[in-house]
């Protein structure tokens, strides 16, 4: 037998699965656990839970890992003292930024602080045209002073970005060449070596990023290393990017800030996976962890990967783009662990705050003093109370309803009432999360199915199809460590981009063939660096494209097999058209098309787990039935409702609402006149608009 393992750190829970399979028919067993995340030391949680799992780490060939490491470091400013180096007269490209003020009437708006403060960005004379045409070469002397200043100031890392390196980046390599010479402690990361895309504030931000997070990326994959190694590990480390693929130790290191959204993409990963199987292309994947809820738009079985991402942004503050491969998806701070408080203006808000492992929910009975999501959920009846976390944990009711009238007497309600403001104020905000991918992109929800998943994702599935009038919600079987299943289901993956502006006229096939055709070449030459072997790569082309004289892009597969056809630029076009309508509700038949990055996704075949049919016993719903209790339901208020074990039920039954559907991790809230039943794999599925009166077994 053959062991892979997956381990994600969220920001309450890290989740483990653990496949134990036959390699000659790859059918096995699945196993899960979750234990507490232990900040600011991650790794110990990983390893916490791989020693509960009780597996002898010499036995298992593969361990998948997602952390939320980069991105921490990033929100909280934990990243080293980074320097930059560009070229002279471009100093303050990070300072100019854009000019894309969300909240445009607003007087007292600061634009966003640079990662790298002035004193540290240098300059270098150097020239590169916009045609990739050496102009001047680099004063490679001017190298030596500032290589002492920033020595002098106790520079961590550097991050290198000349103008047009994007096109060729000969004189930042040798730039970077020079720096590493001069400073050999101290990591130096080149713009080229992230980003091949134009967009000069973009890409030298991600390149700053990149370098900010490199010491930290470095000590905790290095820290990770050593301790499974100590356990007995020989087998391959895989680190979960955002891109939906994972990469080696050594790829990871070079390219830190592809893990920008590590946990998260690995879950949209999953919910594509699960919607081939059970036949449902088109889905909206929603993660409600216990920090944040993460959620994107899945279309024909396509999940969509941009580079025009940022972090920290909001209505009211641009962000800071980070020009990576990463899964198109929104994160807002709603979690199980979101705290509720009263603002200054006496109106009740829910999160971004979260009260994290620790102290952890009031209910944790840690310490804890603030109402979240998880407690109102408690009070409300939504969750078990008797085998709260799985009956490890007696929850502290008492607690709770102490914060709940502190949380309701400046608003003049009752306790109850705090709670269920609490729990409709956040799915309210999962609403509007859920809008920025469906509606605001030209997609009616009603047209989707929603997957739900995470700890808490099934508590508030149902509802907030409801109010989006999502006509069906699906549970998957493994919905509380779903992303850590994920990255059982991944590959080892790159994404290689190039700006290279095409228009898309006849002439073009032959270009578009030899570009992507160089960009393998320098695929497969990465894989062989990282240890893989590049005989076993394949290639998925994508193009980003954009009417002539337009600002912006719209990314659309390539069918290189017939590209080179009459029909072949013919249907790339229409693809391209179509993708603009629906998103801009127009499209321009008689305009020129322009090709401007080419995407190159380049991947290594990991061996996955095949889920298999549940199998089918004697028992009936109402041996899985174990009791009834008061629920608090969003939209139809207190109602008597049955719960079930959801271990017990297998496929083909069916039940009605009001119920609730429990595990020993998490918890499925289903309405009033609605139908449940569960399909051969064991995953839960809610048709809404079906309003059966009595409930049936199979």
């Amino acid at each position: 037998m053959t062991i892979h393992i997956a381990t994600d750190v969220g920001g309450t829970f890290t989740d483990l699965v653990l496949y134990d399979y036959d390699p000659a028919t790859l059918s096995g067993e699945l196993r899960s656990l979750k234990v507490d995340t232990t900040p600011p030391q991650f790794e110990q949680g990983v390893l916490n839970a791989i020693r509960q799992s009780g597996v002898n780490l010499a036995d298992v060939s593969l361990l998948a890992h997602g952390a939320t490491v980069v991105i921490n470091a990033l929100t909280e400013r934990r990243g080293a003292k980074t320097a930059l180096v560009t070229t002279r007269g471009f100093r303050d490209v990070l300072e100019i930024g854009r000019g894309n003020r969300p909240d445009l009437f607003n007087l007292n708006f600061v634009k966003p602080v640079p990662f790298v403060e002035r004193y540290l960005r240098a300059e270098v004379t150097e020239r590169v045209t916009h045609l990739g045409q050496v102009q001047t070469a680099p004063a490679l002397a001017e190298l030596a002073e500032v290589a002492a200043h920033f020595q002098r100031e106790g520079v961590e890392a550097i991050a290198v970005c000349c103008l047009h390196a994007y096109r060729n980046p000969v004189n930042e390599l040798a730039i970077a060449d020079e720096l590493r010479r001069l400073l050999p402690q101290v990591p130096v990361v080149a713009s080229h070596e992230i980003s091949r895309e134009w967009r000069e504030y973009e890409r030298s931000n991600t390149t700053v990023a990149s370098a900010y997070v490199s010491p930290v990326v470095r000590q905790y994959v290095g820290a990770l290393e050593s301790s499974v190694a100590e356990m007995g590990f020989r087998g391959q480390l895989y680190l979960m990017q955002s891109n939906g693929g994972m990469t080696s130790s050594a790829g990871a290191i070079a390219n830190p800030v592809s893990m920008v959204e590590s946990g998260p993409a690995s879950g949209m990963l999953a919910a594509q996976a699960l919607g081939e199987l059970i036949g449902e292309p088109n889905l909206i994947a929603l993660d409600v962890g216990g920090t944040t809820a993460k959620c994107t738009l899945i279309h024909k079985g396509r999940l969509p990967v941009t580079t025009e991402y940022h972090i920290e942004r909001t209505p009211k503050h641009p962000g800071y783009p980070i020009q990576t491969a990463v899964i198109d998806l929104v994160e807002i701070g709603q979690g199980g662990g979101s705290i509720a408080s009263v603002d200054a203006g006496g109106r009740l808000q829910v999160g971004p705050r979260s009260a994290g492992a620790s102290p952890g929910p009031v209910a944790y009975g840690r310490g804890g003093t603030h109402i979240t999501t998880t407690d109102a959920n408690l009070a409300l009846g939504r969750i078990d109370a008797q085998h709260f976390l799985g009956g490890h944990v007696q929850p502290d009711v008492a607690a709770v309803q102490r914060a709940l009238r502190s949380l309701g007497q400046p608003l003049g309600i009752a306790p109850e009432q705090a709670a269920q403001g609490v729990l409709r104020l956040a799915n309210a905000n999962m609403v509007n999360a859920l809008k920025l991918v469906s509606t605001n992109k030209g997609y009616d929800p009603r047209d989707f199915v929603l997957m739900a998943f995470g700890g808490g994702g099934a508590l508030h599935a149902v509802e907030l199809a409801e109010e989006l009038r999502i006509p069906r919600v699906v549970i998957p079987t493994n919905a509380a460590v779903f992303s850590a299943w994920g990255m059982l289901l991944t590959d080892v993956r790159r994404d290689y981009t190039l700006t290279e502006l095409t228009p898309l006229a006849e002439a073009a096939a032959e270009k578009i063939a030899r570009t992507f055709a160089q960009m393998e070449a320098h695929a497969r030459s990465d894989f062989g660096k990282q240890g893989l072997q590049p005989g076993s790569l394949t290639f998925n082309h994508f193009a980003d494209l954009r009417y002539l004289g337009q600002e912006h892009t719209v990314k659309v597969p390539v069918a290189m097999g017939t590209l080179d056809t009459a029909q072949g630029l013919k249907d790339l076009i229409e693809s391209f058209s179509a993708d603009h309508e629906t998103r801009y509700t127009y499209r321009l038949n008689d305009a020129s098309v322009e090709l401007v990055n080419f995407h190159l996704v380049a991947s290594v075949h990991v061996v996955k787990p095949k889920p298999r049919p549940r199998a089918v016993g004697t028992a009936t719903v109402a041996d899985a039935r174990v009791g009834t209790r008061p629920v608090f339901f969003e939209h139809h208020g207190v109602a008597m409702a049955t719960l079930y074990d959801n271990q017990r039920l297998e496929p083909g039954m069916q039940l009605l609402g009001p119920a609730v559907v429990q595990d020993p991790v998490s918890s499925l809230v289903l309405p009033p006149g609605h139908k449940l039943s569960v399909d051969s794999y064991g995953n839960l599925v809610i048709d809404l608009q079906l309003q059966a009166q009595s409930e049936v077994s199979a």
